[in-house]
């Protein structure tokens, strides 16, 4: 066995180790347990400055843009996302590169006592073990603790206040758009939910702010006036100025806390990135304070170097294969609207999978003028919705002769590019595991299996 092998086999049982807990879908309501497991490990998440991002859709996009400004401007960096599309080391970036195999285990291997310990004195009170996601939480702490990064830019997991990532105090708390989603846990209307996020608001701090429903801004904007330095709102503040799509992405101007930027290339697709951009932008200007100008040229590599696998990700021109994790309803709207204005409305095969917790119908509604077939499958999760199941809704909502089935992803993508027309596009959509399920495939480019269609 090589050295590298020895590491990812480790790796692997830093995710094995992690699944033997409650799954991250089970999140609890509690802070105690992260917070005396970081207080153990001599509070690693206060050895660096923090931004923080909640929201419902954009989060993880805008959170990599954050990282890559800063990188660029020469801090060393960390950068938290969830989940993860293919490896664990996704979610957990240094420098803009996933922590390394050795690195994650040699770090688990540190803190497992640690964990071990409070696992016990929360049994011992009655309570559940540390979940998944509090343990992948402190790991991440640890792990940039030990880089060591000058800045965390750290996406919630879900919610805000009583998340595991609250344990850390940012400097700069940011709000991508927030809708119904996780209603279950988070709340039923929008207010409620802006308010378990608005959770992350923490004293001193500066408010960036998207464009938000009238009743979640203002949940945001009182929670501000309490606690908080200040806010800026998309829209008031700062805003995109113009923006032209084109084959490789878009360019756009904007208008920010301290300036103007003109004509930036950003590489990613779906004007809504454009917003993405500016919000991390004027994130970054809060950061350093909102007096200064970023450097153009700094500012110009940066988001031209931007990344976001699996959101509007194209991984193939012939036929045209577009990737994207829209898994609620709104980031379903997003996504159709997307396709007309960045991909001029392709007549569309799209390949969907939905996990049992969301809102089948309204996403699958959400998606109606997106695609002229649908190819119903289940990704590997253990959440996603029978393939059955699922089409039963599928055909309510389109009609029986848009519907086609397959058992997996491959099969799914076999049958897809059997089915798109010449000039058309396939669209894979509907879950991030599902993404994550195409992604590994093209990496191990295993293109060929039966689609089992019906």
């Amino acid at each position: 066995m090589t050295t590298d092998s020895y590491w990812a086999t480790k790796a692997d049982e830093v995710m094995d180790a992690l699944l033997t807990r409650i799954p991250e879908n089970k999140l609890r309501p509690r802070l105690e347990p992260t917070r005396r497991a970081v207080e153990l490990l001599g509070d690693p998440q206060k050895s660096y400055r923090v931004i923080h991002i909640t929201g419902t859709n954009g989060k993880t996009t805008t959170t990599r843009i954050i990282e890559r400004i800063l990188r660029e401007l020469g801090l060393r960096t960390g950068r938290f996302t969830s989940p993860h599309l293919v490896r664990l080391n996704e979610r957990m970036a240094i420098d803009g590169e996933p922590v390394g195999d050795q690195q994650m285990a040699e770090i688990w291997a540190d803190i497992e006592p640690i964990l071990a310990m409070v696992d016990a004195e929360l049994e011992a009170a009655g309570d559940t073990k540390l979940t998944f996601f509090e343990a992948l939480a402190v790991l991440g702490f640890a792990i940039f603790a030990d880089a060591p990064v000058d800045v965390l830019v750290l996406e919630v997991g879900m919610g805000g206040e009583w998340d595991s990532t609250n344990v850390a105090d940012g400097d700069v708390a940011v709000f991508t758009p927030i809708s119904i989603d996780h209603a279950e846990r988070l709340g039923n209307t929008v207010a409620e939910i802006a308010k378990t996020k608005s959770g992350i608001i923490k004293p001193g701090a500066i408010v960036v702010s998207s464009a938000q429903p009238p009743e979640a801004l203002a949940v945001i904007e009182a929670k501000t006036s309490a606690i908080a330095e200040r806010i800026a709102v998309y829209g008031r503040d700062f805003e995109v100025l113009d923006v032209e799509p084109d084959s490789a992405g878009q360019r756009f101007s904007v208008k920010t806390l301290t300036s103007e930027y003109r004509d930036l290339f950003l590489p990613l697709h779906g004007e809504y990135q454009a917003e993405n951009a500016a919000l991390a932008i004027s994130a970054v200007e809060a950061f350093f304070g909102a007096s200064n100008r970023l450097f153009d040229d700094v500012l110009r590599v940066a988001i031209a170097d931007s990344t976001s696998p699996g959101r509007l990700q194209v991984v193939s021109r012939d036929p045209l294969t577009i990737l994207d994790a829209a898994h609620n309803p709104g980031g379903a709207e997003v996504l159709s609207r997307a396709m007309k204005k960045s991909f001029g409305s392709p007549e569309t095969v799209c390949v969907i999978s939905i996990l049992n917790d969301k809102d089948a119908g309204a996403l699958l509604e959400a998606l109606d003028d997106t695609a002229k077939t649908f190819v119903i499958t289940k990704s590997t999760s253990p959440r996603a919705i029978e393939v059955e199941e699922l089409a039963a809704i599928a055909k309510r909502v389109f009609g029986e002769g848009r519907v086609r089935t397959a058992s997996s992803a491959l099969t799914a993508m076999t049958l897809a590019r059997q089915l798109v027309s010449t000039g058309g596009a396939i669209l894979v959509t509907g879950s991030i595991t599902l993404v994550g399920d195409v992604l590994k495939n093209i990496q191990l480019n295993e293109t060929e299996g039966e689609g089992d269609e019906e």
